[in-house]
């Protein structure tokens, strides 16, 4: 009752409180040392100059307290910056006061010189901390009346955050009744009164003995294969799930109650934190002008998104598409007028036009996003990808060394690896020809490689939600395909890395964890979407790989600067052949009328 009077005063008054059990913790600090030391057995002098050291004390800690703001609400009551500055002002008031009294009078006894100040603030932190105990035990946990009983897997950092979190909200919608964590050693562990309740393989069990409802995955490195395994776990017990968001969707790597959420298919495909060297980044794009083609797509528009934070002097964003410019400029501008020169409408196979392009803006970097990518389609129209793929990304290079452009990163794709469509060649002979220019003029021209793209558009999330949304089926090619897949903004920035470590003519490789089996993708997200929806499979269509891989058997992978990114040498493919190299960038059909039209070609 007591506490919460206190808590209800004003501001002004507790801090006076605060202040003044600070000053009679020197007088308590003096009485109890005399005590123990003299047994009270003091002379007149002696008691002099020892009341007159702590009044001193007393004086000097207000006036410093007050004047470096500790008494005016620096910091929180009892928090580690609160204890840094209290201690400070204890020894910056008792000891050199002390010394001084010591060389004045040898009546002062200078033990209390030595023992005073750490007594002083001994009751100082335990006056604190009893506040602090009271504070706690006298404020109730308000749960809403249907909040959920939980267990919560993992007793970590995160575990701590969500318990202080249910703890302190106004409304809770959770009640924790227990932790369970995979490390035995925590057997006994209280997370802010909470018992560790077992292992994480007794999750099951303990949740069915403390009427458990739901669990909360407090792992934020949480691997897929640990949150499926759960996941699965938890539906085979109708136990309902939630999860904290990955270390990247954080602020400052604080969790909120409002951020936790339904395990979904991010969570199924990876949750790995990326670790980028900045300074390396910028010291080849911070004021410089960067030209990004392909800038309205997916990979296109994340690039330029990233690449803006960094401070380029000019950003220049070319695409075919002005629809897509539109929609990139209001997203990084807040404006989408595309009246500004940064704003370039351009085809990548209109070599003149191109080449104005550079030759006005002059760029120090280039970021060829531009690209065809969709399989089926090049399949049925290689001549296109060649044109795109091919013969554009040849007058992006040409054009960008003529303009003398120091950096050049091309964006390739896994299936450059092994190549066995029209996608796979056409990016294959890409990453050839960025090493022919990269060798033959000594530049840093690098290709980068990855697989696909979680969230971009015609990706397969997309297919698979459209389908859902028309009630099914979902369209699955076979039961055992497998793809690797990353985040936009984490291959965005795994590219700039790697365009900042390469070295002339590579293919850089980023890591891209373990392949998902895309079933289990579909099955993912008919769960979350509630419904009955049948899965039919329609069979690897032409070109298409039952499991794609980011190397091929004659590729030597080597170790880079960065642990997510490896480097693999490229031939270098001189343009002059091309001509020769066209037949076998393309799938043949020898017994269709397009086939044969694109033969004759």
């Amino acid at each position: 009752m007591l506490t919460k009077r206190i808590i209800g005063w004003p501001s002004f008054w507790r801090r006076s409180l605060l202040m003044a059990w600070d000053l009679i913790s020197w007088m308590i600090a003096l009485l109890v040392f005399v005590i123990i030391r003299y047994d009270l057995r003091l002379t007149a002098a002696q008691w002099s100059w020892a009341l007159l050291y702590t009044a001193a004390a007393m004086t000097l800690q207000a006036a410093l307290g007050l004047v470096t703001h500790v008494y005016l609400g620096r910091s929180r009551v009892g928090s580690f910056s609160e204890a840094s500055w209290v201690g400070g002002l204890v020894l910056l008031t008792g000891i050199p006061l002390g010394l001084i009294l010591s060389v004045i009078s040898p009546d002062f006894p200078r033990g209390i010189a030595l023992m005073a100040p750490p007594l002083a603030l001994t009751f100082m932190a335990a006056g604190r901390w009893l506040f602090r105990m009271m504070l706690t035990s006298s404020l109730p946990r308000t749960l809403s009346d249907d909040a959920v009983p939980a267990i919560v897997y993992g007793a970590g950092e995160a575990g701590h955050q969500v318990a202080m979190l249910v703890d302190k909200a106004e409304v809770s919608p959770y009640r924790i009744v227990g932790f369970v964590d995979d490390d035995p050693t925590k057997r006994w562990l209280r997370v802010r009164g909470y018992r560790v309740q077992g292992l994480g393989k007794d999750l099951v069990a303990v949740a069915r003995a403390r009427g458990a409802e739901l669990v909360i995955l407090a792992i934020s490195n949480a691997s897929p294969q640990l949150i499926q395994s759960v996941s699965d776990l938890c539906k085979a017990h109708s136990l309902e799930l939630v999860v904290i968001p990955p270390v990247r969707e954080m602020i400052g790597g604080q969790i909120s109650l409002s951020s936790l959420r339904q395990f979904s298919v991010e969570d199924l495909l990876g949750r790995r934190p990326v670790t980028t060297d900045l300074g390396a980044i910028a010291d080849y794009l911070t004021g410089k002008a960067v030209l990004v083609t392909g800038a309205g797509g997916s990979i296109g528009a994340e690039l330029a998104r990233q690449l803006h934070k960094l401070g380029p002097s000019k950003l220049i964003l070319l695409d075919r598409d002005e629809s897509a410019l539109h929609s990139v400029q209001l997203d990084i501008y807040g404006n989408g007028l595309l009246d500004t020169d940064d704003m370039v409408l351009c085809d990548i196979r209109d070599h003149e036009a191109l080449c104005a392009v550079f030759k006005h803006h002059r760029p120090d970097v280039v970021f060829h996003a531009a690209a065809l990518k969709h399989l089926p389609m090049l399949e049925r129209f290689p001549d296109e990808g060649w044109k795109t793929n091919v013969m554009g990304s040849l007058n992006v290079l040409r054009c960008a060394h003529d303009a003398g452009v120091r950096h050049f990163v091309n964006i390739s794709t896994d299936k450059a690896a092994d190549a066995s469509s029209t996608l796979g060649r056409t990016k294959r002979l890409a990453e050839q020809l960025t090493a022919w220019f990269a060798d033959e003029y000594h530049l840093p021209y690098v290709s980068v490689r990855f697989g696909n793209v979680l969230g971009s558009r015609g990706s397969v999330l997309h297919a698979f939600k459209a389908q859902i949304e028309r009630g099914g089926p979902v369209t699955v090619t076979h039961p055992d395909v497998t793809r690797y897949f990353m985040t936009i903004p984490e291959a965005c920035e795994l590219v700039l890395q790697a365009g900042a470590i390469g070295r002339p003519g590579e293919v850089l490789v980023l890591d891209m964890g373990q392949p998902v089996k895309i079933v289990d993708v579909a099955e993912r997200l008919i769960a979350e979407s509630g419904q009955a929806i049948e899965i039919h499979f329609t069979g690897l269509r032409q070109g298409e790989k039952l499991h794609e891989v980011l190397l091929s058997d004659a590729e030597d992978r080597a170790p880079s600067a960065h642990p997510l990114i490896s480097q693999v040498p490229v031939p270098a493919l001189d343009p002059s052949e091309l001509p020769s190299h066209r037949r076998t960038a393309r799938v043949e059909e020898p017994t269709a009328s397009l086939g044969r039209l694109t033969n004759s070609a």
